[in-house]
């Protein structure tokens, strides 16, 4: 069993948050220039501003540790401690004016994340979990609703075009059971679910800097988060997630998708 996250970097990454957040405020609803990468995703001066701060933080408090992140690539990845960033989950949102993107941070040891920040910076909403105490959200403990089976439950994917072939169809096969689907919240959901609002999240398609932030986020609320074969998520993971509010339900959905 992992140890308990330490409080310091628990507190360490609320800090590199609320760095990241004062960059995004900035340019939120505000003129900027959007960059297409070479896969054709989108990019704004604000997601790159946001990483390097994050990054000149760690840089000057842990050297010594790692970091992966979405915009600046990796550094030192194989270190015990790694963060993992993605500055503005939803940049598409984002660019928008939607309030609903995100920024993740994640903390591993070992490749296994033990901290986790989902932070709205135009909401003013943060949940905060780490291994060995209660997720958090503003700063007060909250718990999934457990208890659903998939026809009572809500659904949640960023989008219906992120599943392709048989994984649209797997995909379907929850869609369907469920009672209703929900989709365009970005990483919004980890904290529906890990609030009790909601029951289930099913994504493909996603790098580790998309998900490894929710982790501690789902778990220590009383979920269960993994990869479509109900493997444990890693930095050494791949582009599914599932995610439910219970052992149960998660079982359940794994089913569906594996049918």
């Amino acid at each position: 069993m992992t140890a308990r996250a330490p409080d310091g970097l628990v507190a360490f990454a609320e800090e590199l948050a609320d760095a990241a957040g004062i960059v995004i405020r900035r340019y939120f609803r505000s003129g900027f220039d959007i960059i297409d990468k070479p896969d054709l995703s989108p990019v704004t001066i604000a997601d790159r501003e946001a990483e390097a701060a994050i990054r000149d933080l760690i840089a000057a408090r842990f050297p010594e540790h790692g970091i992966i992140g979405e915009e600046h690539g990796a550094d030192r990845p194989g270190a015990e401690f790694v963060w993992v960033l993605d500055p503005i989950d939803g940049t598409k949102g984002f660019t928008c004016g939607r309030p609903l993107f995100g920024t993740l941070i994640a903390l591993c040891r070992d490749g296994v994340p033990i901290v986790g920040v989902v932070d709205h910076p135009a909401l003013g909403e943060r949940w905060v979990g780490a291994v060995g105490r209660p997720t958090t959200f503003g700063g007060k403990p909250v718990r999934t609703r457990g208890g659903r089976h998939v026809g009572n439950a809500v659904l949640f994917a960023s989008s219906p075009h992120m599943f392709k072939g048989v994984q649209q169809t797997a995909f379907d096969r929850v869609r369907l059971a469920c009672r209703f689907v929900q989709y365009g919240s970005d990483c919004y959901h980890y904290g529906i679910v890990a609030s009790g609002n909601g029951d289930i999240v099913i994504e493909a398609s996603m790098g580790i800097y998309d998900y490894l932030a929710a982790v501690p986020v789902i778990e220590g609320a009383g979920g269960v988060m993994t990869d479509w074969s109900g493997r444990k998520l890693t930095i050494a993971s791949g582009d599914t997630v599932l995610a439910a509010g219970d052992a149960a339900l998660h079982a359940e959905t794994q089913a569906l998708l594996s049918a």
